[in-house]
């Protein structure tokens, strides 16, 4: 009578897994909703002195999100600025040349020099002829001819100097003096657009869902500050066994139900392609063969009014 009842056990738990095993195979598949994400991040390094944003909402392309204070960016400023009105006064001069008190004060220097060079000709003309009477030690003689010979050197040098003004400046000192004062603005308008970059603004429109930093904290360069998603991007996403897959074509229109408020949409196919990892599935418990490949189908609704008020990552039977 037991080894009866056992049988009867064991053909009831048979029948039952079976009748398990035909719904699993009748389950619908079961995707997730998904909107395209999209995050902002400061450009440089700051703490940050104001959040004009908050969690939730729905921002604007343009919109400021966040103001960083960033003092080293100001310091650049002030010795970019200071640079340029240097390197610009050097352009100006080399483009001047030489100013009318400087022209005089070269002059005055040229005539000067020039006596005493004419002064050191007339004592060496002397000084040889009482060395050739022998009333002249060699000595004496070669001091003043070394005195000669500096009175020529000096004088030949303002000569330099004064036909060098008489002239004008060089054409490659003002290039060099302009390629100075180029380098040093760009200097200046770096410095500039970095210290525009203290606002972080919106590059196009987002639903912010996380705000990664609180008012005070520092916010480093490329750190993404705001998280959230476009709006209007809602797709949804199913994994299906290749056993099953022939049912679907891209470009097909198919039907949907959101697990959690039972609402019905359509959409088109977008695109079907091979899944090469477990961690990608979407559909909790797909049923599939381990021999079977897995494809992933998105889907992106008809009617994006009614869809972008899903919430994200909600469950959605593909019917």
């Amino acid at each position: 009578m037991m080894h009866k009842n056992i049988s009867i056990l064991f053909a009831a738990l048979f029948l039952l897994g079976s009748c398990d095993k035909k719904n699993e195979k009748n389950k619908e598949p079961e995707g997730k909703t998904k909107k395209d994400v999209i995050s902002f991040a400061p450009k440089v390094t700051g703490r940050i002195l104001k959040i004009y944003v908050s969690e939730g909402q729905t921002v604007k392309k343009g919109d400021t999100l966040a103001q960083l204070d960033v003092p080293e960016v100001s310091a650049k400023i002030a010795q970019a600025q200071g640079a340029v009105n240097a390197a610009s006064a050097q352009e100006q001069m080399a483009k001047n040349g030489a100013t009318s008190d400087q022209l005089r004060q070269l002059q005055a220097k040229y005539k000067g020099l020039k006596e005493q060079y004419e002064f050191a000709q007339k004592s060496y003309k002397r000084a040889n002829n009482m060395f050739r009477d022998s009333l002249m030690s060699p000595q004496a003689h070669d001091e003043i001819y070394a005195k000669l010979q500096g009175a020529k050197a000096q004088y030949d040098a303002v000569v330099a100097e004064l036909d060098d003004v008489n002239r004008g400046t060089r054409f490659e000192k003002i290039e060099m003096a302009a390629g100075q004062a180029s380098q040093a603005k760009g200097a200046l308008q770096e410095a500039n657009v970095a210290y525009s970059e203290r606002y972080i603004i919106a590059t196009n429109d987002m639903e912010i869902e996380t705000i990664s930093l609180n008012t005070g904290e520092l916010a480093t360069a490329g750190f993404a500050l705001f998280n959230g998603y476009i709006p209007e991007s809602t797709y949804f996403r199913f994994t299906i066994p290749e056993s099953a897959i022939s049912k679907y074509k891209k470009g097909q229109e198919v039907t949907m139900q959101v697990v959690y408020n039972k609402e019905n949409l359509t959409g088109d196919i977008v695109y079907i392609k091979q899944l090469t990892k477990y961690a990608d599935i979407t559909t909790a418990y797909p049923d599939y063969q381990l021999q079977d490949a897995i494809y992933e189908i998105k889907v992106k609704p008809k009617d994006m009014n009614k869809a972008k008020s899903i919430l994200v990552n909600a469950n959605v039977i593909l019917k």
